[in-house]
């Protein structure tokens, strides 16, 4: 109860009341000041004892009341006072959006900053890219000189597996193809839709051809029948 008078001395729900100036129950009004912890029963006495003193206002609607600053206590402004808020408001909002615009280069900024390395990155990286500079010099020179970098058995080997492999490619394409012509045949909507809706991916949609490794097969095999003549 102490606290309930403490703030109704010291003007605190009447300010709230008249700040809002909206409708308000008490659990609204419990809500805006929760800082004070006082519970919602407390806060229904001091709306109470504000509506009976005249105060403020306030409506019952079945059990719930209303409560509502008295109108009669602000300033109704002329259509002149409102038309120069209204411009107030123009002018504040302009310097908003300047003032966000002038935020949004600074943050643009400083990413750009925060993606630039740092010296000690440059020089890391640096290394790094000698490294590799050496390692493929050094590959370089071995091809040069006529170094085998592959055993002739296990590039046969490779070529193989990887013959095999398209094979194996290419009947699973074809029994897909064969399967899928069947099932979409007469189906009566949208086949793209339908494919979608099943999750299933042709190579092109992953950005593979079965044509380009073909192709990279035959220039192999070209190759090596050239190396043999």
């Amino acid at each position: 109860m102490e606290k309930v008078i403490r703030i109704l001395e010291d003007g605190i729900l009447d300010g709230l009341i008249k700040k809002q100036n909206r409708p308000l129950n008490s659990q609204n009004v419990a809500d805006a000041l929760q800082k004070y912890n006082l519970k919602k029963s407390a806060i229904q006495k001091g709306l109470d004892t504000l509506a009976d003193s005249g105060q403020i206002s306030f409506k019952e609607y079945g059990k719930q009341k209303i409560y509502l600053a008295r109108q009669d206590q602000f300033k109704i402004l002329n259509s002149q006072e409102i038309e120069q808020m209204k411009k107030a408001n123009s002018q504040l909002q302009a310097e908003f959006d300047g003032q966000k615009k002038a935020i949004g280069e600074l943050e643009s900024e400083i990413r750009a900053l925060q993606s630039n390395l740092t010296l000690e990155e440059i020089r890391s990286k640096q290394a790094i890219l000698q490294a590799e500079v050496f390692g493929a010099e050094e590959k370089l020179k071995k091809l040069r000189d006529g170094v085998i970098l592959v055993k002739p058995e296990d590039r046969m080997l490779t070529e193989q597996t990887f013959g095999d492999m398209m094979n194996h490619w290419r009947k699973r394409k074809r029994i897909f193809k064969d399967f899928w012509d069947v099932i979409t045949e007469n189906l009566p909507r949208d086949v793209k839709e339908f494919k979608d809706e099943l999750g299933i991916e042709y190579d092109e949609d992953v950005g593979v051809s079965l044509q380009s490794y073909t192709e990279l097969t035959n220039s192999t095999i070209s190759s090596n029948l050239g190396s043999l003549r």
